[in-house]
């Protein structure tokens, strides 16, 4: 009985033990069904073959006399050709002012009874090669303004079937008649002072035609979009368009409604498609129509050529030659610095991921 006992006893010993380890078996693949730990790869752990360059004075000394040695050239062919673009600037807002309104603008821009012709005289610095582009420059003008932006429906600028989608255009949405095409606020405010150039008493022509993007006249302004109660209101916010052409050959209006980003930005006005030699006067005769005078606004005329690089821009050659020139300074500090103070280098041998393959140290 006693080994009976003791053996039903160890019997059950041995089942008891038995549970304990089920138990502990079942609450540890629970544990691991529920962790939240991603499953191992070399990729989750960020443990791929890559290269690790180790920045030794030589190599640091040679990438920046690479870019300096690259970007200083750049930089003085970009100011070069940027120096070869002949450019002229004449603000006239104030200048094309009468005398008697010089203290009240605001009263001589919003009255129907002043004369708003002006002539300038432009004087030609250098020969001027074909094709001259016409700009109108505006400063402090933010067509970037958030509800200045909204106030547009391209759906009704593409088709005609969606004539009277002009919820984003208030307060330019609809009149008595019916809606406004083009509607909203940008194409209300469309620029609409006009320049006539002479020289020696003979007209130049000014041509018009392709100054907008042909993105925006095929896909965006629609050739079955015709102007419809525009600039009918009370309030008369800028130039008129011709009802009898359409949206997408109306190209001025396609290239104000190309919103600036930032407040001061120049748009084509067109091209005159002849020489300009040095010394010649241009006469401009402007009129003076468009309001900058409520808001502190600046209007200039810019006559410019071109080159390879765009229009006459020297920011980004001498942005090239900056960053150029400091690279040749530090490259040359370096070497001061490790000729003069050198440093014995560490044994790269030691570095975690020369000592351990996945990257992580013994």
């Amino acid at each position: 009985m006693e080994m009976n006992n003791n053996g039903a006893a160890t019997s059950s010993a041995a089942a008891g033990g038995g549970g304990v380890s089920t138990s502990t078996s079942d609450s540890s693949s629970a544990a691991k069904r529920n962790s939240k730990k991603p499953k191992y790869s070399r990729f989750t752990q960020q443990e791929l073959p890559a290269c690790k360059p180790i920045l030794t004075p030589g190599l640091v000394i040679t990438t920046f006399t690479i870019i300096g040695i690259i970007f200083i050239p750049i930089g003085l062919v970009s100011l070069s050709a940027s120096e070869h673009v002949v450019e002229i600037v004449d603000r006239y807002d104030e200048g094309c002012v009468p005398p008697n309104y010089s203290k009240d603008k605001l009263a001589y821009i919003q009255s129907s009874l002043t004369n708003k012709s002006c002539t300038r005289t432009l004087n030609v610095p250098k020969l001027m090669k074909s094709p001259v582009f016409i700009y109108y420059q505006l400063d402090n003008f933010y067509q970037n303004h958030r509800r200045y932006v909204k106030s547009r429906s391209d759906k009704q600028l593409r088709s005609k079937a969606y004539e009277r989608d002009t919820k984003s255009c208030d307060p330019e949405g609809f009149v008595l008649d019916g809606p406004i095409v083009p509607c909203g606020l940008i194409a209300w405010s469309l620029f609409n002072d006009t320049y006539g150039f002479s020289v020696k008493s003979k007209m130049l022509e000014v041509n018009k035609k392709n100054i907008a993007w042909d993105s925006d006249k095929e896909h965006k302004f629609g050739s079955d979009v015709y102007p419809k109660n525009f600039q009918s209101g009370g309030l008369i916010g800028g130039a008129k368009l011709n009802s009898s052409i359409p949206l997408s050959e109306q190209e001025d209006l396609i290239v104000w409604m190309r919103t600036a980003a930032l407040p001061t930005f120049r748009k084509l006005y067109g091209r005159i498609e002849e020489d300009l030699q040095a010394n010649e006067q241009i006469t401009v005769v402007i009129q003076n129509n468009y309001n900058t005078y409520s808001f502190g606004g600046k209007k200039k005329l810019v006559l410019s050529t071109t080159s390879w690089i765009g229009g006459k821009n020297d920011f980004l050659g001498i942005a090239y030659i900056s960053v150029g020139g400091l690279c040749l300074f530090l490259a040359v500090s370096f070497i001061l610095l490790y000729v003069i103070k050198p440093r014995p280098l560490g044994d790269p041998s030691y570095l975690s991921w020369n000592r351990s393959p996945s990257g992580h140290p013994n």
